[in-house]
């Protein structure tokens, strides 16, 4: 039984150390020489002409962010359609349940105006 812990607490040192030497071994080794020119933007080869920083509409980050939290649900559903036939009334009702929880979201940002485009 205590094996099983020291296991889980070498994982606990190990792990952090991995990530910290992966980004400590590369700020050291990597070679470190800006310039000008490396701190221009740079976009597909084309130079750029006037104001490089464009502000972007919200509307443009709600619709990602809805359209993002729809698309991982259907992820979680998709396994609980495929056994809907052999799952117990439980499970039945809690996918139901999922899907309502779904729609309430979808349409509080319907009526927030959300999903619509001005």
């Amino acid at each position: 039984m205590q094996t099983d812990w020291l296991y889980i607490g070498i994982m606990l040192v190990v792990a952090p150390t991995f990530a910290i030497l992966a980004l400590i071994i590369p700020r050291i080794l990597a070679p470190h020489k800006p310039s000008k020119l490396k701190s221009e933007t740079y976009e597909c080869g084309i130079q750029t002409v006037g104001d490089t920083w464009v502000q972007f509409k919200a509307q443009y980050y709600n619709f990602a962010l809805i359209f993002l939290i729809f698309d991982v649900e259907i992820v979680f559903l998709f396994p609980w359609a495929i056994a809907y036939r052999q799952l117990p009334l439980f499970g039945v009702i809690e996918g139901i349940l999922f899907i309502l929880i779904l729609v309430a979201g979808l349409i509080y940002a319907w009526k927030k105006g959300l999903l619509e485009w001005s």
